[in-house]
């Protein structure tokens, strides 16, 4: 059985995951994270109300992949850099700041902030991170590989909003109930794309400083400890 909704913001039809067909439903243009499919006009909004896109569809229908979209016609996310060197992928120390042996920080080169600042940017059409992707960094954190809800989150330390990176070395496991926790760092990243986006902050000093100590910057942008 399909259900279908459509979204007011954008021409867009969601289908329930086609199973039964083996497949995309005729004229699916990508399928989004919660498993349905959308059917739109445009790339705008697609997937918003279903947790983003996790893939494009190429030629309506097609189970072929794209790489994804910046929210921009025709805008590339570029290379990966990593801010310093990865050089472990297991035994990895859980805390309220990542470790950085194994999660230095990691921005997409191509996101300029042109990009990032444009009205038509939306980080949901970058984010790009499996469930398989999540629980391997909960692995090399030494966790049980799960589904925690709201009491961790597998964040982004650069963040989308400034250009950040999907790769494993970005990503590190982030409890609610941490001194401080990620919704004060979620702060801070609203923050930084305002400043960056304003010209009082320079998108690669937010990207490096950030991924460097983001407690430190926090009290650097706010003048208090978060």
């Amino acid at each position: 059985m399909r259900r279908w909704l459509l979204l007011t913001a954008a021409v867009v039809v969601c289908a329930g995951p086609a199973a039964a067909s083996g497949g995309p439903p005729p004229g699916a243009t990508a399928r989004c994270r919660d498993g349905t499919y959308s059917v739109s006009t445009h790339r705008s909004g697609t997937c918003s109300h279903h947790g983003g896109v996790a893939r494009w569809l190429t030629g309506g229908g097609s189970s072929s992949t794209s790489t994804p979209s910046s929210g921009l016609s025709h805008v590339a996310t570029g290379p990966t850099v990593v801010v310093g060197r990865r050089t472990r992928t297991s035994g990895c120390r859980l805390g309220a700041l990542p470790d950085r042996r194994c999660s230095p920080g990691a921005y997409y080169r191509g996101l300029a902030k042109a990009v990032l600042c444009s009205s038509s940017f939306h980080t949901g059409s970058i984010r790009n991170v499996s469930e398989s992707e999540k629980h391997a960094v909960e692995v090399e954190y030494g966790m049980t590989p799960a589904s925690y809800g709201r009491t961790l989150e597998v964040d982004h330390i650069v963040p989308l909003e400034i250009g950040g990176s999907n790769a494993a070395a970005n990503l590190f496991p982030e409890k609610a109930n941490a001194d401080p926790g990620y919704h004060v760092k979620d702060v801070l990243e609203n923050r930084l794309h305002d400043l960056v986006c304003a010209g009082s902050m320079s998108l690669r000093a937010a990207q490096i400083g950030i991924a460097r100590n983001w407690e430190a910057l926090y009290e650097r942008v706010f003048g208090k400890t978060p």
